[in-house]
């Protein structure tokens, strides 16, 4: 009994980082619809911080504050704040399905720098194949920006430069950064970014006199699942899950997102910008191409056993 009620909590979680992985990229173009889309950060972050201090003191836990924890929060600090920033200037002018599939690079982008860096045997020759397939995609989806608007080219480069920055955070961490809690390392991620995005949503201009109440509920939407929730299912999931099923997160996300952001944000994607999103998915499934047979028919079983369970619910 005990057994089937973890399995439960763990398919809730793996669900759970779909649902917010899939609706984060819409909530940032949502966000900066009436706000400046720098006021729409720092008041994304203010609200994580205040979640992620409230867990912590929910569960009585001391912030380190040694030498390590510092750096490890200021790095990662400064990943989020340059890679949350190119992002919300990027959105204003690609649509949030395509911010879903960029950001599904990043496993790959991870993968080169962490061969390069830290000397790990992670280009083979079916990643190489995963890696150029993707390449293609970017070369088609560039190609196919201009028909987007005159200023979606240099925002996908933009958002580009934000999985740069990520990816980059996330090999340095692994390689410098201390063993620390989620939500310890949260709260002192988010406190440090909250602190140098203060200065520049004040320099951004004073706040409308009234925000809509979509960019307003969109805020709020990425302050509490997007920067808090979403970031502790993940740690939790990869604990609990292999590193195959996972993965499978980094497919099935720019899917959802595509989805979402046609129906519910009328979202037009050029012919050759589907081409491309269907070589940038097909290379990320080349590159996890391991992992996923691994998986087998077990995979195929356990997402099946989680619909079966939502349909009970329904």
């Amino acid at each position: 009994m005990q057994e089937e009620m973890n399995q439960k909590t763990v398919n809730a979680a793996y669900l759970g980082v779909i649902a917010i992985w899939s609706t984060t990229p819409l909530g940032i173009v949502w966000s900066s619809q009436g706000l400046d889309y720098r006021q729409a950060l720092f008041g994304r972050t203010l609200i994580g911080l205040l979640v992620a201090g409230m867990m912590l003191a929910a569960l009585r836990r001391a912030l380190p504050f040694h030498r390590a924890a510092l750096l490890t929060y200021l790095v990662s600090a400064f990943g989020l704040v340059g890679g949350l920033m190119l992002t919300y200037w990027g959105a204003r002018f690609v649509p949030s399905g395509l911010i879903s599939v960029l950001f599904g690079l990043s496993p790959l982008m991870t993968g080169v720098l962490a061969a390069l860096w830290l000397g790990e045997d992670s280009l083979g020759l079916r990643k190489i194949a995963g890696l150029l397939l993707a390449l293609a995609g970017l070369f088609a989806i560039f190609n196919g920006s201009l028909d987007l608007g005159a200023a979606a080219l240099p925002g996908v480069a933009t958002i580009l430069g934000a999985v740069f920055l990520q990816s980059i955070t996330l090999i340095w961490i692994k390689r410098h950064g201390t063993h620390l809690d989620t939500v310890s390392y949260t709260f002192g991620m988010l406190g440090l970014a909250t602190i140098a995005l203060l200065p520049i949503s004040v320099l951004s201009g004073p706040l409308p006199d009234l925000v809509p109440m979509k960019a307003g509920l969109a805020v709020l939407y990425l302050g509490v699942f997007g920067s808090v929730a979403g970031f502790a299912l993940y740690y939790y999931v990869t604990k609990h899950l292999t590193a195959g099923t996972v993965s499978l997160i980094t497919l099935i996300t720019p899917v959802t997102a595509l989805i979402l952001g046609h129906v519910l944000n009328a979202e037009r994607i050029p012919a050759i910008v589907w081409l491309g999103i269907a070589l940038i998915v097909s290379g990320l499934a080349l590159n996890q191409w391991h992992a996923l047979r691994l998986l087998g028919a077990p995979a195929v079983g356990w997402l099946v056993d989680i619909s079966g369970q939502n349909r009970k619910r329904g």
